[in-house]
């Protein structure tokens, strides 16, 4: 560990004064004091932000958003998909979420607020619920002696309650999909350590589904005499929303027995008019309740009720609905003997039950993948506790089993671990939604496999559901395709039957056409929202209607975006590398040389190389390109190659002819281009700015990586011309930018200064450094690969508090944008490549800084 990262995660744990680490807590992870504050606070990017000649540049843009903003929130009534004058503040509180994956989540703050919602598919709201908490009641020889919320917060609620728990007493520590949260509680030679365990496991396609997390309460009794122990757990019956007070809400106790195993607890039903749903909170032995109280006012009667015996009242029967402006809670304690000098434990469960659901245009109803085990009557919330109580102890293992051999590799770095697994939040809380295939669904785009097209109802598709999680949770698009090019790698890696069927959904959007003309924002000219035989930017809004209509995105007409198309063909054969999955490769085969005609077409001189159109006609959608590009043309070369390795696999020769002959004219012409003797020009267009660096310069090349190509007959790049761009790279975009300790920045020019001719230049990605990281690991070069993504880390994690919310992006100084972003699950590239060498080749092929690239 370098010397500033051992401080910057030193600092995390600065104000932690008890010496008792916890039960069973791991090594390796993010882990945090409860007291710990934050010193750097940042605000998110504003139009203020935008230089002078930028906004020049941009003020047609700029009119022709307020006025399509206004319509879509003023009249319309609907949330913008990216609302550029209300971007959420930066709250330095989360951890992370509970649940499975596209079931909906709750996220709980890492000081233990349940703070971050989606239970609405793809729709976030931000409220912390001050009710919505454990509390702990020690009791000697019959008497209470200790009662506290484990809160470090004093709400102006509740003021009945034992609020302010010392924080500098605790501390949080996540290892994604677990956490623990250890509690020293002060003067009572008691530690609990709350384990949150949520079922999310590769390959599994069952348990990995399901709304429930667990809580396990280890309580260690350090003194000579024994204790009774009891764990309350309160719950509001909805999320802090509106509709909590809209009325018709109810809860119920219930107890279920089966297979030997009993659970108990209570239901709180929630009743909106769309997306109704049920909350559970349960527990397994000696449990009591509170069926309904009301979160407001001092609340002293509950407080009274459990420091009386450490029991609660238990009464039968429902709860009366509630009267509009109410809200109601309820409440669950469970107990035990602690004997003295030695430990018990208490389990707990949260679930949620919205088996259906509609997006904000309610036109169709979608059933959650989870109903296919449990139903979709809307009752199985009983069961759902009952299985994650009884079944949780398997989870664990297969977790431990999946992440051992990488925490226990001591050549990897520790903040490597922690950013590997917890950047894994984004797959359950990126508004995902997992969902059946309707019986009479068609996702071949009208176009038949005996047409060349896909079958209606691929067998991965029907199989093992729909999958969708957004750009961001504040960029509100569906498998935004340009993006999910990075994060894919999480997906094919861990669920490679997901991947695939993003695969044949968006495949089967490439056939399909919409010749609806709608005004594109940055141009202002009007043109179809999708154009057949292209890449679809994104399949849809949840605002809208996802799947049935694509293309939310409306800034760019993306039809002529130059990137999406080759993304689309590179993952094809990146999966098919990963799963060998035959069928799938002849499925997308003809829909890749579908998207390489639609992409020939940027070849205007005939050079084999596409030219990009003098406007920001890819993933940099702010940062302007023309003519022949280090990104796109890099990208568009790989692509070749890969259907060379492709048709030869398919047994075409016509076509491998094409594409060879195509790729060895491009490859000439990107070299002449484009190399300037250590890298790749940004572009080719002789503008003042055009030999910037451009970190992401060798996408394409990290692609060929990827999939196993990259050499001999399948290589687009000359090996020695790689890695001198790559050195380039990190002299200048990480070791010549804050010092090295914050990434690479997306340009710098030459001299050593960021290319601030955009916005987008002059920023860090994370999610492109992670890929970069990728790129050097493959190369050889460990070192340069992991400090290069260790800057990110640290700097979002441990300077920025902005744990389990990595944004898309954030400058040297002041600003960050789009919080929660999809981008940076491309850190599994990172271990995709560490797999693909073994590590005693990588540490002999390490490239010193300042030394000549071998």
């Amino acid at each position: 560990m370098s010397d500033w990262g051992e401080k910057s995660t030193a600092d995390l744990m600065s104000r932690y004064v008890s010496k008792d680490m916890g039960y069973g807590v791991p090594k390796e992870g993010w882990r945090i004091c409860l007291a710990h504050e934050f010193k750097e606070k940042r605000k998110p990017f504003q139009a203020k932000d935008v230089s002078l000649s930028n906004v020049m540049e941009h003020i047609g843009l700029g009119i022709r958003y307020l006025k399509w903003w206004y319509k879509k929130t003023q009249v319309e009534k609907k949330a913008p998909f990216i609302d550029m004058f209300r971007a959420q503040p930066l709250r330095q509180i989360y951890g992370a979420p509970l649940g499975g994956i596209g079931g909906g989540t709750i996220t709980r703050g890492w000081r233990g607020e349940f703070c971050r919602w989606q239970l609405n598919p793809g729709m976030y709201h931000y409220k912390t619920v001050p009710a919505n908490q454990f509390t702990v009641c020690l009791r000697r020889a019959g008497q209470t002696v200790y009662q506290q919320v484990l809160s470090v917060e004093r709400p102006p609620t509740l003021q009945g309650w034992n609020w302010g728990y010392c924080g500098e007493y605790a501390f949080y520590h996540a290892l994604y999909p677990r956490a623990w949260t250890v509690y020293h509680l002060p003067g009572q030679d008691v530690t609990l350590t709350c384990r949150q365990v949520s079922p999310v496991i590769p390959h599994d396609y069952q348990d990995s589904s399901l709304p429930v997390a667990v809580f396990v309460w280890d309580i260690e009794n350090k003194n000579d005499y024994d204790l009774e122990v009891s764990i309350m757990f309160t719950m509001v019956n909805g999320s802090g929303h509106k509709d909590d007070k809209s009325g018709g809400h109810w809860n119920e106790p219930f107890h279920l027995e089966k297979d030997g195993d009993a659970v108990s607890g209570v239901l709180l039903h929630h009743c909106p008019a769309v997306n109704p749903y049920t909350l559970c909170i349960a527990a397994r032995e000696k449990v009591s309740h509170q069926t309904a109280f009301s979160p407001k006012g001092t609340c002293s009667a509950l407080w009274n009720d459990l420091i009386t015996d450490g029991r609660l009242d238990s009464p039968t029967g429902s709860s009366p609905p509630t009267a509009k402006g109410d809200k109601v809670a309820a409440a669950l304690a469970v107990g035990c003997t602690v004997p003295a000098q030695s430990h018990n434990m208490l389990e707990f469960c949260l679930a949620w039950d919205m088996p259906k659901i509609t997006f904000g245009s309610r036109e169709r109803e979608h059933i959650r993948r989870y109903t296919r085990y449990f139903g979709a009557r809307g009752a199985a919330s009983p069961a759902l506790s009952h299985y994650a109580l009884t079944h949780y102890r398997q989870w664990e293992k297969s977790i431990e089993e999946w992440q051992r051999p990488i925490l226990q590799d001591s050549s990897l770095p520790s903040w490597y671990k922690s950013a590997l697994f917890n950047e894994l939040y984004f797959i359950v809380d990126g508004g995902t939604v997992w969902t059946e295939l309707p019986e009479d669904a068609d996702v071949s785009g009208g176009l038949r496999s005996e047409n060349g097209g896909l079958p209606a109802q691929p067998a991965v598709i029907k199989e093992y559901g729909r999958f969708a999680y957004l750009e961001g949770q504040e960029y509100r698009m569906y498998n935004t395709y340009d993006v999910h090019f990075y994060a894919s790698f999480a997906l094919i890696m861990l669920w490679p039957k997901l991947a695939l069927s993003v695969q044949y959904d968006i495949a089967g959007s490439v056939v399909q056409q919409d010749p609806t003309e709608r005004l594109h924002l940055m141009s202002g000219r009007c043109s179809p929202v999708k154009t057949r035989n292209v890449v679809p930017h994104d399949i849809g809004d949840p605002d809208d209607e996802p799947w049935q209509r694509v293309n939310a995105y409306l800034i760019h007409d993306t039809a002529d975006w130059k990137d999406l198309n080759l993304k689309f063909v590179l993952q094809v054969y990146r999966d098919f590398h990963l799963t060998q999955d035959r069928q799938y490769l002849q499925d997308m085969w003809p829909i890749c040389q579908a998207v390489m005609e639609s992409e020939m077409k940027f070849d205007l001189d005939g050079d084999g190389l596409i030219e990009n159109s003098g406007y920001a006609d890819q993933t940099y959608d702010g940062w302007t390109v023309t003519g022949p590009s280090a990104y796109c043309g890099g990208l568009w070369l790989a692509s070749l190659c890969v259907m060379c390795k492709m048709a030869i696999l398919l047994d075409n020769k016509e076509m491998y002819q094409l594409y060879r002959s195509t790729l060895d004219k491009g490859s000439t012409a990107f070299d002449k281009l484009l190399w300037n003797g250590k890298y790749y020009n940004y572009d080719s267009s002789g503008r003042d700015l055009s030999n910037s660096v451009m970190s992401d310069q060798c996408a394409g090349h990290w692609f060929l990586r990827a999939s196993g190509l990259g050499d001999g007959e399948f290589k687009a790049f000359p090996q020695e011309k790689i890695r001198s761009a790559l050195k380039s790279v990190y002299e200048l975009n990480v070791m010549s930018f804050a010092g090295g300790h914050m990434g690479a920045v997306n340009g710098m020019r030459p001299e050593g200064v960021p290319d601030r001719s955009s916005v987008q230049s002059d920023e860090v990605w994370i999610g492109v450094v992670y890929g970069l990281a990728a790129t050097m690991i493959h190369e050889g070069m460990l070192t340069e690969g992991l400090r290069t993504a260790e800057g990110c880390y640290r700097t979002v994690w441990e300077q920025l508090g902005m744990a389990f919310q990595t944004p898309e992006a954030y400058c040297e100084k002041s600003i960050y944008r789009s919080l929660a972003y999809m981008r940076p699950l491309s850190i599994w590239a990172m271990q995709l490549a560490l797999n693909t060498f073994p590590h005693f080749l990588l540490f002999d092929r390490v490239v010193v800084v300042g030394e000549e690239l071998l």
